[in-house]
C-alpha cells in the first residue's frame, strides 16, 4: 500500500464517529437490566459480551445471571443515541453519556424493572 493511500486511510479513521449512548443487558428470565454508556456503544456490546462468555465480567450480578441463563436469555440493544454536537470543537461527551444514562435508568424504574 502506497504512502498516500494510507494516509487517506488515517485521515478516513480519525473522521469517523461511532454511535455513542446507552445500551443494556436485559435478564428475560429475572427482569433485571444492567445498563452502560459509552461513546462506542457497539465496541463496547462486544467487549461485553466477550467478557461475559470468558466468565470475566466487571458486574458480578450480571456475570452471574448470564452463567446461569446463558446469552439467549438476555436482550442486548442500544437503548438510546447520544448525538454529537453542532459545534466540532466538542469533544469530551462524558457528562451527556452519563446524565442519558441516569435518564434511561429512571425510565426503566417506572417500568419496574430492575436495574443492576
Amino acid at each position: 500500500m502506497d504512502k498516500l493511500r494510507k494516509k487517506e486511510l488515517l485521515q478516513k479513521y480519525k473522521e469517523m464517529k461511532p454511535e455513542m449512548g446507552v445500551y443494556m443487558f436485559k435478564s428475560i428470565n429475572t427482569n433485571t437490566v444492567y445498563l452502560g454508556c459509552d461513546k462506542n456503544v457497539k465496541a463496547t456490546i462486544n467487549g461485553d459480551r466477550f467478557k461475559l462468555n470468558s466468565n470475566n465480567h466487571r458486574c458480578k450480578k450480571l456475570q452471574q445471571d448470564w452463567n446461569e441463563n446463558k446469552e439467549e436469555k438476555f436482550e442486548i440493544k442500544v437503548v438510546e443515541i447520544l448525538p454529537y454536537d453542532k459545534d466540532e470543537s466538542k469533544v469530551d461527551y462524558s457528562e451527556d453519556l452519563k446524565i442519558l444514562r441516569v435518564i434511561c435508568k429512571d425510565r426503566f424504574i417506572e417500568e419496574n424493572v430492575e436495574e443492576i
